[in-house]
């Protein structure tokens, strides 16, 4: 294959679809990224698959939905037999090469009983070279943060702060400064080995930036850049008990979310905050936001002079960030699937909207296209490269689609599910179009909305418009029937003799 590109992905875990200034939003600055939106494509309606993060990765890398990729939670492994992003780029003749991590728990069968990659969900993603990880401990980071000076003996609470009079959520700032955050870690670790590549070879980098992932704390200037006072209204009922009350997963994610695991020290439910706190909390999101942007604005000074490279920015899901009563990932509303996407593709020079529905699941199928690739299995996402041509599929989904797997909570809290609930389907799947959004369990009651409203209904819309209901019933279904498996349905076998299956 000649004329390759350059190709980086770029995730910022638990990133917002809304929260970019050149998408309108009221409050959040983004001066990098809203200046790569001017000659990039700006998928305004895209969606993760699933949540949280080891599912929603595995959609992004291998363009299945959950339905066919089965990687329900963190630690559930990932099939060895599907393709994925670095085995495709691989086939290329690119060293596909991580900086952070992927959060792919491996298939067991590849492994011995002892082997210590079975001991944790944050394996890599078959394919990639690791050029510096990124792992939940933070060991490479705080590593990195003694050489410059800091007391190992206080990293065990890095992300801690000052508590602030009156306040049950503090704004201090953290001990480590701005340049010395874990997306400057690998933003240097990224840069470094650019500047290693020789020009002539194409290369491919996977940057995963952990921000704005929890824990919610950010150093100065970030942490007090947005008054929390300023900001859109929260989605969601008056209360936290009201809210619970529309469906009995709602109460469940409020008896699992711990306020601990997203402000650090703290104590508590989520349920328990008041609008007052969860302004706060928002406000320091921003803050986390707008201190990634400040390194991607490194980053794309520093990809200027490599004019051959595509560039996707993305997250794996969003974060609920106080609408609803919520924090975090996960449950049905679209606050918690609705990404950003932005891709530039090489000599692009103008900007580019794209308002139809596109989901994680399109990535796989766009690289592989672009390099003229055939998958290994048959994905469930499709191509956005006519999109990034500045052309309209003929024929193209419309409406998103998402699952979520929740057999965690019906384990931990089955005082809050139908008798039976365990003995039926433990995962629910959402269909969002224009007008509605509807979410279907088994032996759970179903739900429909306004997919506009910004507040659930008092009561469940799917009772009083079963019309309404069963339409969106019926599209969910043949969706689902259009995603069996088709990788080895699609040949026949005596066929396969006249096909070039050198390419799959």
């Amino acid at each position: 294959m000649t004329n390759r590109p350059n190709i980086l992905l770029v995730t910022a875990d638990q990133w917002r679809g809304d929260c970019l200034g050149t998408v309108g939003h009221p409050v959040v600055k983004t001066p990098h990224l809203d200046a790569f939106a001017e000659t990039a494509t700006l998928f305004e309606q895209h969606y993760a698959t699933t949540a949280p993060c080891s599912p929603a990765r595995a959609s992004l890398y291998t363009g299945l939905y959950q339905m066919n990729h089965r990687v329900v939670w963190n630690g559930a492994p990932l099939d060895d037999r599907f393709d994925n992003i670095a085995r495709a780029a691989r086939r290329a003749g690119y060293t596909p090469t991580l900086f952070g991590y992927t959060d792919t728990a491996p298939d067991p069968r590849k492994h011995h009983p002892n082997d210590p990659a079975l001991k944790t969900y944050e394996g890599v993603l078959p394919g990639f070279s690791v050029r510096q990880s990124l792992p939940e401990d933070d060991k490479p980071w705080l590593s990195w943060l003694a050489a410059r000076g800091h007391d190992p003996a206080a990293f065990e609470t890095i992300h801690q702060v000052e508590p602030e009079n009156g306040e049950r959520v503090s704004r201090k700032a953290p001990r480590y400064s701005r340049d010395e955050t874990q997306t400057a870690f690998l933003t240097d670790a990224f840069l470094s080995w650019l500047g290693e590549q020789d020009g002539d070879t194409p290369w491919m980098a996977h940057i995963s930036f952990l921000r704005p992932h929890p824990p919610i704390a950010v150093p100065d200037p970030y942490n007090t850049l947005y008054d929390p006072e300023d900001g859109p209204d929260f989605a969601g009922a008056a209360s936290a008990d009201e809210q619970a009350a529309l469906h009995p997963l709602i109460a469940a994610l409020q008896d699992y979310q711990h306020l601990s695991s997203h402000v650090p020290g703290a104590e508590g439910h989520v349920r328990d905050l008041t609008r007052h706190d969860l302004k706060r909390i928002r406000a320091l999101y921003y803050g986390m936001i707008s201190e990634v942007d400040a390194q991607l604005g490194r980053l794309f000074n520093a990809l200027r002079e490599h004019t051959d490279t595509l560039i996707i920015f993305t997250s794996d899901h969003a974060d609920m960030m106080g609408d609803h009563w919520m924090l975090g990932k996960g449950g049905f509303y679209k606050e918690s699937y609705h990404i950003p996407l932005l891709v530039r593709t090489p000599g692009q020079a103008r900007a580019n909207r794209v308002s139809a529905f596109t989901s994680a699941a399109d990535i796989f199928p766009t690289l592989l296209n672009i390099l003229e690739l055939d998958s290994r299995h048959a994905p469930d996402g499709a191509s956005l490269l006519p999109f990034l041509d500045g052309q309209t599929p003929t024929s193209w989904r419309d409406a998103a689609l998402w699952e979520y797997d929740f057999r965690h909570l019906l384990k931990r809290w089955p005082g809050h599910f139908a008798q039976g609930a365990e003995q039926a389907s433990t995962a629910l799947m959402s269909r969002l179009d224009e007008n509605w959004q509807y979410v279907h369990f088994a032996r759970l009651p179903n739900l429909l909305m306004p997919s506009t409203d910004t507040a659930p209904p008092s009561a469940n819309i799917a009772f009083e418009r079963p019309d309404i209901a069963g339409a969106r019933l019926e599209a969910l279904l043949t969706t689902r029937m259009r995603h069996n498996d088709e990788t080895l349905a699609r040949t026949l076998v005596w066929e396969y003799h006249d096909r070039d299956i050198t390419r799959r």
